[in-house]
């Protein structure tokens, strides 16, 4: 029974996970280390920065926690016997990180963990809701790690691997990252010095030797990838079916592309506690300092828990203050985004509005022309690009000429994401061919990059500028043909490949003027 003196953490409420069998209690002994995110000390307006870029010093001091809050934070973990454990970034993160044993954090927050077996992996994890002491809930936006079910999935697509391949997939076409951003008039004479793409992963790992063995056939020096732990995240590459496929993507992707740009791989654990804070971590990461972030996992967006999307989406809108671009897979299953029931579903975090979302395209070209371009859907027994509308968060400022529906569209941009016109990666000492919008999200990356040093200036939060594009843009290349399931391609923006594919010489020439900052509407849900 709940304490009197303690609400429900609005937003907090878990589901059992599809699949999952609750194997007994979690034992009460184990030790757990949680994330509690405050709120901001003021409500982060984009529209008040009118375009300026803050420090992070500037950040921290406007908008991150306040020590107040923190303290009231540290008294609580003193009553409940838990221990504080000290980060130097608390403020500008809002995070506090608490640890403490099962039957020490079940009584603290009056929840019941259990443990779980999945085919995902086994997890220690809870129904129904959170409760905090209601004297907390002016300050508290979410707490996260108490559950660590596997949450999200890598938008990769590996087609077959050289020992494996047919004589159907050996006659596909396939690409170096140097071929397709040609393709897409990337810019040249710029290698994307200066910059840091910082990526997100949730799970695999890459070997130096692969990366040696990838950049020098392309004769590109191999780029300089500094890894980060986050929550006891490590590079652990094991095999070429993991998702070791999704690492080495990323890297050699937006390595090959933005050859002079430093990467750095924020390594995380797959659960909504390791998400938050890769990304808290990674847009606050003044030593590192990157000027765009790329991530390829997701999961359908009715997945989440409601605090989970608020306060990822808020995080977003935090990069986009610092100048950070976030570029974001938009999912490989088409409109439904693999949702268990069914239903439509767009992928999340792609549906943030503080995100560039990355649909698929099928790229044939001849030589160094673009031929066909069109959705990528391989029909029912293989994988389509997400899109469509989100149920969480409304339509943005930037998405107001669009019509038919309220919620915020997904994606905002496109690439080449088919397998069958996929991507030449090598992972774990094997050469193969990859495909997804996991491989468009670090494309885009490594075009921002280009454009930020060609510009001298972040880009930051691209979404506004785009879309403010005259109409018809020369910018992009628009995808008229095709579907998704539910969605289908057409002129100007769709809910399968956004504004459309890049055309990234054009890009520069259009983008020299500041984008303004407005994101959301109201900056709020739905509902």
């Amino acid at each position: 029974m709940t304490e009197q003196n303690k609400i429900a953490l609005p937003g907090s409420d878990r589901a059992a996970m599809p699949g999952a069998t609750m194997v007994g209690p979690a034992d009460p002994n184990q030790q757990v280390e949680i994330s509690i995110v405050l709120k901001q000390r003021r409500e982060l307006k984009l529209d008040d920065l009118q375009g300026r870029i803050l420090s992070h010093d500037e950040f921290a001091s406007a908008y991150g926690a306040e020590p107040k809050q923190l303290e009231r934070v540290r008294e609580f973990a003193r009553a409940n016997g838990l221990t504080v454990v000290e980060t130097p970034d608390e403020i500008a993160r809002r995070t506090v990180k608490l640890r403490g044993t099962v039957s020490q954090l079940e009584a603290a927050f009056s929840v019941t963990l259990n443990q779980y077996e999945h085919p995902d992996g086994n997890f220690r994890g809870r129904t129904g809701k959170i409760h905090i002491p209601a004297d907390l809930a002016d300050i508290v936006q979410g707490v996260f790690g108490l559950d660590n079910r596997p949450q999200a999935k890598p938008h990769f697509r590996l087609r077959k691997l050289t020992a494996e391949l047919d004589a159907s997939a050996a006659a596909a076409t396939s690409y170096s990252p140097v071929q397709v951003a040609q393709l897409y008039s990337f810019p040249t004479g710029v290698t994307g010095a200066g910059q840091t793409i910082g990526i997100i992963e949730l799970g695999g790992g890459y070997n130096p030797s692969d990366l040696n063995s990838f950049f020098g056939a392309l004769g590109l020096p191999t780029p300089t990838v500094t890894d980060v732990s986050v929550d006891g995240g490590t590079n652990s590459p094991t095999n070429p079916n993991s998702a070791d496929a999704e690492v080495c993507l990323d890297i050699e992707v937006a390595g090959a592309v933005a050859p002079g740009a430093n990467i750095v791989v924020y390594f995380a654990t797959n659960s909504s506690q390791g998400f938050q804070d890769a990304l808290s971590q990674a847009i606050h990461d003044s030593s590192n300092n990157p000027s765009v972030i790329s991530i390829s996992w997701g999961a359908p967006e009715s997945s989440w828990t409601g605090q989970f999307l608020q306060t990822f989406d808020q995080v977003a809108q935090e990069a986009a203050a610092l100048g950070v671009t976030i570029t974001v897979a938009a999912g490989d299953n088409g409109s439904s985004d693999g949702a268990t029931d069914g239903s439509d579903n767009v992928d999340f975090p792609a549906s943030s509005p503080n995100v560039l979302g990355c649909g698929g395209t099928t790229l044939e070209s001849s030589g160094t022309t673009i031929t066909s371009e069109s959705v990528w859907n391989d029909g029912a027994s293989g994988g389509a690009t997400g899109g469509g509308f989100s149920t969480t968060f409304a339509q943005p400022a930037y998405q107001s000429s669009l019509t038919g529906d309220t919620g915020r569209g997904v994606p905002d941009v496109a690439g080449d994401a088919d397998p069958n016109t996929g991507y030449n990666i090598v992972v774990d000492g094997q050469q193969g061919v990859v495909g997804g919008t996991s491989a468009v999200a670090p494309l885009w990356a490594g075009l921002v990059a280009l454009l930020n040093q060609q510009l001298n200036k972040r880009l930051g939060f691209l979404n506004p500028g785009l879309y403010a594009l005259p109409e018809p843009s020369n910018g992009f290349n628009d995808i008229t043909s095709g579907n998704n399931g539910t969605y289908s391609a057409g002129p100007g923006w769709d809910a399968c490949t956004g504004l459309g594919s890049p055309i990234g010489t054009n890009l520069a020439t259009l983008l020299t003027a500041p984008p303004s900052t407005s994101s959301t509407s109201d900056g709020g849900p739905t509902n």
